[in-house]
C-alpha cells in the first residue's frame, strides 16, 4: 500500500476519511446545537440585571474561555471518572464540546441583543409584553440576524477543533488520518488530502452563511 501511485492510494483511502469526515460533522452539529441552546439563555442571563443571572453566567463564560477545549475534554472524559461518572468517548465530547460553545455563543448573543435600541425593549414591556416575552418576539428575531455571521464562524471554529476529539478515541476525520498515516507513512499524502477535507466542508459553510446574511438583509 505504501508503494502505490496516489491515484489509487487516495481511492483506498477516501471511503475511510470519508467515514471519518461525516463523524466530525455530526460531531460538530451536536455540539453548537448544544452551545445555542445555552447561548440564547446565557446571552439572555449576561445582559439581565439580576445579580443572579448575571454572576454565574459571567463566571461561566469567563472559566470556559479562559480554559483550553483539550483540557475541559480531559475533564470531562478522564476526570469524572473519579467521581463515579464513565461516559463513552463521543457523549464526553459532545457534552465538553457543546459547554465550550456554549460560553463563545452566549458572547455572541449577548453582543447581539445589546446590538438592538434599548427603546424596543422599553416599547415592548409599555405594550404590556414581560421581560421574557418581549426577548422572544421582539429582541431575539432581530438579534439573531446580526449575529448569524459570528455564529457561522462558530460553527466553522468548532468543526476545525473537533479534531481535538481525536485524543480521546474518536475517530473523527484528524484520527483517521493520524491511523492511515501510521499505517502507510505517507503523512504528506494523508495529511493534505485531510486538510483538503477541511476545506470542502468549511467553504460551503462559509458561502451558506453569506448568503443567508444577504437574505435576511433584504427582509429587513
Amino acid at each position: 500500500m505504501t508503494n502505490e501511485p496516489f491515484f489509487p492510494f487516495l481511492r483506498s483511502i477516501l471511503p475511510l476519511l470519508g467515514k471519518g469526515a461525516l463523524m466530525t460533522v455530526e460531531l460538530t452539529i451536536i455540539s453548537v446545537g448544544i452551545g445555542v441552546i445555552i447561548g440564547i439563555f446565557g446571552g439572555i442571563a449576561r445582559v439581565s440585571r439580576n445579580p443572579i443571572l448575571l454572576v454565574p453566567s459571567t463566571i461561566y463564560v469567563e472559566v470556559i474561555r479562559g480554559t483550553p477545549l483539550l483540557a475541559q475534554l480531559f475533564l470531562v472524559y478522564f476526570g469524572l471518572p473519579s467521581l463515579g461518572i464513565n461516559l463513552p468517548p463521543f457523549t464526553a465530547a459532545v457534552i465538553a464540546m457543546g459547554i465550550n460553545s456554549g460560553a463563545y455563543v452566549t458572547e455572541i448573543f449577548r453582543g447581539g441583543i445589546q446590538s438592538i435600541e434599548r427603546g424596543q425593549m422599553e416599547a415592548a414591556r409599555s405594550l404590556g409584553l414581560s421581560y421574557l416575552q418581549a426577548m422572544r418576539y421582539i429582541i431575539l428575531p432581530q438579534a439573531f440576524k446580526r449575529i448569524l455571521p459570528p455564529l457561522g464562524n462558530e460553527f466553522i471554529a468548532m468543526l476545525k477543533d473537533s479534531s481535538l476529539a481525536s485524543t480521546i478515541a474518536i475517530a473523527e476525520l484528524m484520527r483517521v488520518g493520524r491511523e492511515i498515516t501510521s499505517r502507510t507513512f505517507r503523512s504528506f499524502e494523508v495529511l493534505t488530502v485531510v486538510a483538503l477535507l477541511y476545506l470542502a466542508i468549511t467553504l460551503p459553510l462559509s458561502l451558506i452563511v453569506r448568503y443567508a446574511e444577504r437574505r435576511m438583509s433584504v427582509s429587513d
